[in-house]
């Protein structure tokens, strides 16, 4: 089995394309690679002694049309039909649109966008938060989930809401990085039938809802196939945890998954963090609140982390999980375990392999064995490598990884970094670094750059201010001590402002840059006099 190292590898690998090989990092997933580590460790520019307010800070800013809840993606060395070789950053809007930018300057040529695809006109509209009735995501519904990019074949992909002609529909677009042109065929209307007798079900089948199903969590790309979740607007049902698969070339169906067939909720949320998925085509994704039976011997998983193989005949069939023995508790009070995504460790020589770290809502850290992950036991956790009840503020999103160390962004906490002990396989029991800032609703998704085992900087969004119009603030820390804040984007406000604040922002860091997704514009950092 190829550990996370290796996934970072191909996710960052350079893109063919049919130009010249460029030793420049790419990112083309949500939180860098398929383990959602959210590290790049090839980032030889920004240093913990260059990262200060003297020498870093805002570059330019690009506008875009709407709100960017999606991780902005990065490849180098794009040719552009027309307008020459670029590295290019990718941002997606909640006002159903793609950007390509020029990732080093917004001056001259590239003052404007490299290109735009927008999924409206004639007819078509976003979809207000007035229609869902809900105001998690404002004012307008479009892109969410973070696309994901196939270097093999120049391909972007992502799914977007709209209204068409009085309709809502979701679709899967297949967008080619050069151009923004739709390909395979696509876009492809995203609807899905499945036996069951839960919510909304209709003589016993229950029905894709294009209206109350929302598509959050960043989209996986693995052996070609796409793996896309959902989830809800607000709880509003009814709604259940649907998966589907879809072939990358044909656009076609090819697996579906209700995780409450039988029952309601359960849906796929983790703050935005991207399915989780290792060498073997596995999948590994964590639900929210909801019915579980499995114990019972039943077919409904809220509240679990599952496992999933291939499916076979369309149908995904979990072959392992885990469920919190107060599991009945986290339903009833909502304290989703599915608030936060699922961190898969690179492959260890300890007594467990194949381990992967989650947090949810309660703030518990569960680290599970992904070959034995000890289903349910109705007492206590023990049945699984280790669990720190309370260790950190819930998580509405996913820890990152580097170096043998995990760093958890909690609400209402600091960040902090627990240390990982390689022979014992186990994390330390309390942590050993913390940040001075605390951070509040929703806490940050922490990201990493180094270079290998040095030169490690945290980098976090904060982002509490999205609800009365603050701006976000960029902060780094020195990754070997939390304590040690490198820079934040307040320390000189009037140069580096970060925008207008969006939940959930996750900073993408590539070749000396960082680029900061905010209110309808794209923020790009860097050492100063590089514009």
């Amino acid at each position: 089995m190829r550990s996370v190292a290796s996934w970072l590898c191909i996710c960052l690998a350079v893109v063919a394309l049919g130009l010249p090989a460029a030793a420049q990092v790419s990112v083309t997933t949500q939180h860098n690679d398929n383990g959602r580590t959210g590290q790049n460790t090839s980032e030889t520019i920004l240093t913990p002694a260059n990262v200060n307010v003297q020498q870093f800070g805002r570059l330019f800013v690009q506008p875009v049309d709407g709100y960017v809840y999606a991780q902005p993606l990065y490849l180098p060395n794009v040719a552009i039909p027309g307008k020459g070789t670029h590295n290019v950053v990718y941002v997606a809007t909640e006002h159903d649109s793609v950007y390509a930018f020029d990732a080093d300057s917004n001056t001259g040529a590239n003052a404007t966008p490299l290109w735009q695809t927008s999924f409206l006109g004639n007819g078509i509209t976003s979809v207000s938060s007035n229609v869902v009735g809900c105001s998690d995501l404002v004012p307008e519904i479009g892109v969410t989930g973070t696309p994901v990019i196939d270097t093999n074949t120049g391909t972007l992909y992502l799914t977007a809401k709209t209204i068409e002609h009085g309709v809502i529909k979701q679709k899967l677009h297949a967008l080619d990085v050069t151009t923004g042109a739709e390909k395979f065929g696509g876009p492809v209307v995203i609807k899905a039938k499945i036996a069951g007798v839960g919510d909304g079900n209709v003589k016993g089948e229950i029905t894709f809802n294009s209206l109350r199903e929302a598509q959050r969590a960043g989209l996986l790309l693995q052996n070609g196939t796409l793996y896309i979740g959902f989830a809800s607007h607000c709880d509003i049902g009814p709604y259940h945890g649907w998966l589907l698969s879809y072939d990358a070339q044909s656009l076609a169906l090819t697996g579906k998954w209700n995780s409450t067939r039988n029952a309601g909720l359960g849906g796929f949320w983790a703050g935005g963090t991207g399915l989780a998925g290792d060498s073997d085509n596995n999948l590994f994704l964590v639900t929210g609140n909801g019915t579980f039976d499995k114990y019972t011997g039943g077919k409904d998983f809220g509240d679990s982390i599952v496992k999933l193989p291939p499916p076979a005949a369309k149908l995904f069939k979990p072959s392992d999980f885990f469920t919190p023995y107060d599991q009945d508790y986290l339903r009833r009070d909502d304290v989703d375990l599915g608030s936060g995504g699922v961190l898969m460790l690179p492959d260890q020589t300890g007594p467990h392999a194949h381990l992967l770290v989650q947090v949810g809502k309660e703030g518990t850290v569960y680290l599970v064995n992904r070959d034995h992950m000890g289903h349910f036991n109705p007492l206590n956790n023990n049945q699984i490598v280790q669990s720190l009840t309370g260790a950190v503020g819930g998580v509405w999103g996913s820890p990152a990884w580097w170096n043998n160390s995990v760093y958890f962004g909690g609400i209402f906490d600091y960040l902090k970094q627990y240390t990982f002990d390689p022979v014992a396989g186990k994390l330390s029991l309390t942590s050993v670094s913390e940040s001075s800032t605390s951070f509040g609703y929703p806490g940050p998704t922490p990201s990493i750059s180094a270079n290998g085992n040095t030169n490690g900087i945290v980098w976090g969004l904060q982002t509490e201010n999205y609800s009365n119009n603050g701006s976000e603030i960029l902060h780094a820390y020195d990754a070997t001590n939390l304590a040690t804040e490198l820079y934040n984007s307040t320390q000189n406000v009037s140069r580096d402002d970060a925008g207008g604040a969006v939940k959930f922002a996750v900073p993408t860091i590539a070749n000396g840059k960082v680029y900061v997704p905010a209110v309808k514009q794209l923020s790009v950092y860097g050492l100063l006099g590089q514009n």
